[in-house]
């Protein structure tokens, strides 16, 4: 193998990578709901509907390993965990408000079709 295609195969996309951290089906709603107040696994479970615990929590875990989210557990019975927004999961929220008014426009233009 030459060195330009040693060179591409190395090649690291922002995009592609911004898009694996937030890829999976309930990260987004995960971070929108954390952005909106609810802190703790239940109330996330209540307020996405068909979500499992046993995703959620992965997925919970996937963002606190990618620096989305932290995780703070309080030493009390029952257990308590609670999660919050890192600078960079507040940037990610600004991105979703962006891609939030790009998805009006692009229901506006399906609209007139």
């Amino acid at each position: 193998m030459n060195t330009k295609e040693r060179a591409i195969e190395e090649k690291i996309c922002p995009l592609e990578f911004a898009v694996n951290a937030i890829s999976g089906k309930w990260k987004i709603p995960i971070v929108w709901r954390i952005n909106e107040g609810e802190k703790r696994p239940s109330e996330m479970l209540r307020g996405i509907v068909k979500v499992d615990r046993r995703v959620l929590n992965q997925q919970l875990n996937e963002m606190v390993s990618d620096g989305i989210l932290t995780k703070q557990s309080f030493n009390v019975l029952p257990p308590r965990v609670e999660y919050s927004l890192t600078p960079l999961g507040e940037k990610l929220v600004d991105v979703l408000w962006k891609l939030n008014d790009w998805g009006k426009v692009l229901l506006e233009h399906s609209n007139e079709e």
